[in-house]
Parts: C-alpha cells; structure tokens; sequence
C-alpha cells in the first residue's frame, strides 16, 4: 500500500465523520460557483441597475469566501482532535510525525479536491434554476443558460487557494505529539465543571440590557445602538454558555427531589459536561444563526419598501432647473419627445422654489441653502400626484419640513424641531411638523439634515411668507411629468442626463433630475439582488452551523459508547437510554437556535422602530422556516447517532 493510497484509504473509513464537512464545502463551493455565474453572465451587463447587482453579489462572493476559510479550519480542527488517539496509534508502529503531517495535510486536500469538484458539478447541475430563480428575484424576463470560464476560473482559483492554506495550517493544528498525550486524549473528562457567580451575573446583566436596549430603540437611537447592543449581546451569548448555564445545572442539581427522580440523575450530569465542552460551539451555531435570521430577515423585509415608491416618487420624471440654467429648455424638449415617441399621455406641472441662504440654523449640519416652497404650490403637486390631504398651512414665521421620503418620517417626527434664520435679514422660520406627502422626489434639491434626525428636501412656508421671501433669493424651476403609465414604461427615459435614474442637485451641474421608472428598476434589481445574496448566504451559514453541531457530535462518539455500555450494565433499559440521549441531542440543537431565535425577535423589534413598514409578518416566516429546517435535522442526526451508538454496546 502506498502513502497515498493509506492517506485515501483512511477518508474512506471516516466518511460518516467527514460527511457533514464534505457536504457543506459542497453546498458552499456550489453557492460560491453560482454566483461567479451570475457575476459574468453577458445578459446581465447591459440591464440598467448592473453595477448595483455586482456590487452586492461581489460582496456575497467575499463575505462566503471568509466564511468557509474560518469554517473549514474549525472543523479540520475538530477532526484533529478527534484522531489523537488514531495518530497515537501510527506512530506507535514507527510512523515520523513527518510523515504524519503529510498523511493529514493529503487526507484534507482529497476532501477539499473531491468537494471542488462536487460543487462545480453541482453548480452546473443546478445552474439554470439558480438563473431562474435569481432572475425572478431581481424582477427580470429569464435569462439564458451561459457558464462563463470565468466563473470556473475563480471558483476553482478561489477554493485552490483555500483548501491549500487549510491542509497546510493543520500541520500546525496538531499540537503534542507525545504519545501518552495522544492516547488520553478523550479517555475521561476532568473535574466537576465550574462556574463564577460573578460572571454568571455578567451574562445576565449584559443580555438583559441588551434587549432592553434593542425594545426601547427609537428610529433616531436605533443605529447609535447596533453597535453596543451586537457587543454586548456577544459577550452576554458567551458568558451565558460558558457560565451561567452552568450555574443553572447547579440550581437543578440542588432540587434533590428532582435530580434523583428516575434518569434525571444522568442527563443533568451529562448535561453540565456538554455544556461546558461545547461552550465555544454554542456560542459560534448561536451567532451563526442569528447572523442568518436576522440577514434573511431583513433583506425579506426591505423588499417591502418597493411597494411604497410610489409615494416617494410622485413625478415619473422630476426636473430642477437651477438658477441661470440654459440647458433646461433643450433638455424638458428632449423629455417630452422620448414621451411621446413612447405614446405615453402625460401632463405638467411647473413650480417654482426659492433657494434661500441660510445665516443661521439649530439644525446639525448647518447648511448653506434650502429649498423653500409655497403652501398652495405643495397642495398643486399633491394634487397632481392623485393624492389628497388636509393639512393646514404653517403660520406666518412657521414651516413645514418637506420630506424626501417615508423612509425619513419616523426620525423627522422624533427630533427636536430646528429653527432657521435666512439671509442678511434675519428672516426666521421655526418648524412646525412634518410634511404628510412627498411632493418632490428625492435627489431634486440640496440634501438636509443627516442620519440621526432624518435627511429632508426643504420647507413648506405659507404663501405670504413665500411672496415675502421671494425677492430675497434666487428661484429654481421644478418641472414634473405625471403619466397614467405603469413606471417600467419610463424606464431609461433621458438616460444620457442621468446616472442610474438620477441625477443629483449637488452634483454642480445646472438641474438634478429623476426619472422614476429607472430608479424602481435599479431599487428593484439591488433589493431583489440583497433578497437572493441572503437567502444564499444565509443557507451556507446556516448549513455550517448545523455541521459544527454533527462535528461536535460525532468526535464525542467513542466516548459515549464506552459510558452508556457501561449504564447498560448497570441496568438502564434502551428506552431510557434513548430518552437520555434525546435530551442531550435537543439541548445542543436547540439551545444555541433558541438563543438565536430570542436574539433576533428583539433585532426585529429595534428594526420595526426604524422602519415604517410593518415587518413582523417576514420576520415570523423566516424563524418559523429555519426553526422547521432544524426540527427536521434534528430528527435525522437523531436517528442516525443512535443506530451508531448502540452499535458500541448492544
């Protein structure tokens, strides 16, 4: 027998424990490959919201990529320490730890070569009903079956270079090489497991201020809070583990009535022990998961927004001419040709807005001009818009924020009204409220305010404010087009005069214009594109999860076989023996999800603040979804470890 073929011989004889670390690298190397696909496929080049999409699958690329390097490395690490008593074994019988290193370094490269290739093949496999399926999401006609060698290139390139740095680094994995260390490695557990009171209490104080803080968020704290709150859930998630499950174990210990009834003696035992031994685990499957419902969560949920564009962007087509403009003329004649060259009815409104200098603001920020429009003219492009209100016009020195987008309204409304002193008169204005619509899209005046207290457009004044304004500033015209079409039927309208849909009042340029039947298809393609990289991601991370839990599982095998033929003997039946082990296998699949479960339904809460949209209804699908997935391995492995472990002692 060759080197090579004891090294091949020795997958084949540990495929149970490799099966789980083989299938994931599988299912990840797939992922990864069907990206690449999407990344290169020529269809997609000339769609309009393009470098949107490949921005966020270059980052799903990336983000899978770390992942698996950190993913493959732990569970080489776990078979490691799996084997020592194996290695121990070769050694005894004059194998070099040279020749050791070599053995372990081509047992991985043979697993990670042979899930390359069954991840490709994969891809390929599957490769048109990805494209199907990622098409729909991103809310495109079907796109053709076409495999770049490109994506070959860099999946193999990628997952070449991976595999190679792992088996290299495991030579450095395998820690003492003495043989009285390798043979009891795993021959018993230490002492009774320990916990701290103090710590114990950390965990507690930590996650309980943690979620209070994610209840009590307010759309203007939320994002000041992701970070803390993520710190301190992390620590708060480990210590839990480490220590204060633990000492909860030692509470039930102390219940002797309980303890001592029946079998409950051994699994409380057996359960301090595991969760002691799998701390680290738990902590890693409960972030993992959590990372998962909340990504897939979210990005379900923000899909939702594209329901609401319509009121973000009243106009099919906005223009702003700024003051002195002699472009505006040539480019609103080139607007209404493309529009009727399309047979699209439409009519205009024309408004104009002062551009006051402001000398004086309470606002953060502190900016230089703001967009003022009457109270009449607001009510006109509301009208023309097919909306209603019944707001009342602001007083003399008052005014209305002009909001941008519904996105902003919830912060708006938080903040601390702002006051405004305008030009070298010293004319103030004070706010009022909040405009109830969003008359002039987005992109179409100077930008406002900041992300803490909501970004806005200008201010509604009333009309005798305005006329007493107007000699003071200078005037911009803003031009809308309304038409009785659907917005995929402006798409790409102007698109010389615009960048994606749009073109910025900051950029310097003499008018900022939106076109919003382009701007829906580039928010569409990128939300749609966000929905599909999680939903993706999301399902290699939850996948590994669950092989750190088979990983973890099967290392601890021998060891159990040897305990439970010993309490076989002692008289414990197969059916409490099963009831034992039932309990055990639930608590290290459920417990690190439950914990997931309970840290993402309050990240969900801290969203709901932020977002004006409701989103328990994704949020409730996506946990039920995951929580079936588990459910249903969990009943697997169940089954399939019990036929293994019985086998060491019936």
């Amino acid at each position: 027998m060759t080197f090579r073929q004891l090294a091949f011989n020795h997958v084949l004889r540990k495929k149970r424990t490799y099966a789980a670390y083989f299938l994931s690298s599988t299912f990840s190397v797939m992922v990864f490959f069907v990206c690449a696909v999407f990344l290169f496929h020529p269809e997609l080049r000339d769609r309009v919201a393009w470098q949107s999409a490949l921005l966020v699958l270059g980052q799903a690329e990336a983000i899978m990529f770390v992942f698996c390097f950190l993913f493959v490395l732990y569970s080489v690490g776990s078979f490691l320490r799996s084997r020592k008593r194996e290695f121990g074994v070769l050694l005894l019988h004059g194998m070099t730890v040279k020749q050791l290193r070599k053995m372990v370094f081509t047992e991985n490269m043979l697993v990670g070569l042979g899930a390359l290739g069954a991840g490709i093949l994969g891809g390929l496999l599957t490769a048109k009903l990805f494209l199907m399926a990622g098409a729909n999401l991103l809310g495109i006609e079907e796109l053709s079956f076409h495999i770049s060698p490109w994506s070959v290139l860099l999946t193999l390139a990628a997952f070449l270079l991976l595999f190679l740095s792992i088996s290299s680094f495991t030579t450095m994995l395998l820690g003492s090489t003495r043989l009285i260390d390798l043979f009891q490695s795993g021959a018993k557990r230490e002492g009774q497991p320990r916990f701290s009171k103090g710590l114990s209490l950390l965990a507690a104080t930590l996650l309980i201020a943690s979620y209070t803080l994610a209840v009590t968020a307010s759309a203007s704290t939320v994002k000041l809070r992701v970070v803390p709150v993520t710190l301190m859930t992390m620590l708060g998630t480990y210590l839990f583990f480490s220590q204060a499950g633990l000492a909860v174990i030692h509470l039930l210990k102390r219940n002797l009535a309980r303890y001592w009834h029946r079998t409950n003696l051994i699994l409380i035992s057996n359960l301090s022990y595991r969760l002691k031994e799998n701390a680290w685990m738990f902590f890693l499957v409960a972030m993992i998961s959590t990372i998962t419902f909340c990504a897939v969560g979210v990005f379900a949920s923000v899909n939702r927004l594209s329901a609401e564009f319509d009121r973000d962007h009243p106009a099919e087509i906005g223009y702003v001419a700024k003051p002195g403009s002699n472009v505006s003329a040539g480019h609103l004649r080139q607007i209404r040709e493309e529009l009727a060259a399309r047979g699209l009815a439409f009519h205009e409104e024309e408004t104009d807005l002062l551009l006051a200098e402001v000398a004086s603001t309470t606002l953060a920020g502190a900016p230089d001009q703001l967009a003022l429009l009457s109270f009449s003219d607001y009510t006109k492009l509301v009208a023309a818009a097919r909306m209603t209100t019944r707001e009342e016009p602001p007083d003399a020195e008052g005014a209305l924020v002009l909001m941008s987008s519904q996105r902003e309204k919830l912060l708006l409304q938080e903040r601390e009204p702002a006051s405004y002193t305008l030009g070298a008169g010293g004319i103030r204005l004070d706010e009022e409220g909040v405009t109830q619509h969003v008359p002039i899209s987005d992109y179409l005046t100077p930008e406002l305010g900041d992300f803490r207290g909501g970004n806005f457009s200008g201010l509604v004044v009333s009309d005798a404010t305005w006329e007493k304004l107007a000699p003071n500033f200078g005037r911009a015209v803003y031009t809308a087009f309304y038409t009785d079409a659907g917005l995929e039927a402006t798409v790409d309208i102007a698109k010389n005069l615009t960048e994606n849909g749009k073109m910025k009042y900051e950029t310097g340029l003499d008018y900022a214009m939106a076109v919003s039947g382009t701007l829906f298809e580039v928010q569409r393609t990128t939300y749609g594109a966000l929905l599909f990289f999680a939903l993706l991601v999301g399902t290699v991370f939850f996948m590994s999860a669950g092989s750190f839990l088979y990983f973890r599982l099967y290392s601890d095998l021998d060891y159990d076989r040897r305990q439970y033929a010993a309490l076989t003997k002692l008289g414990v039946t197969r059916r409490e023996m099963e009831r034992i082990v039932t309990a055990q296998l639930g608590l290290m699949f459920f417990l690190p999800v439950g914990v997931a479960l309970v840290h993402s339904i309050f990240a969900f809460i801290a969203l709901q603040s932020y977002l004006f949209i409701p989103i328990a209804w994704e949020a409730c699908l996506i946990l039920f979804s995951f929580c079936f997935v588990q459910g249903m391995y969990f009943y697997f492995i169940r089954a399939r470890y019990l036929r293994n472990l019985q086998k060491g002692y019936l």
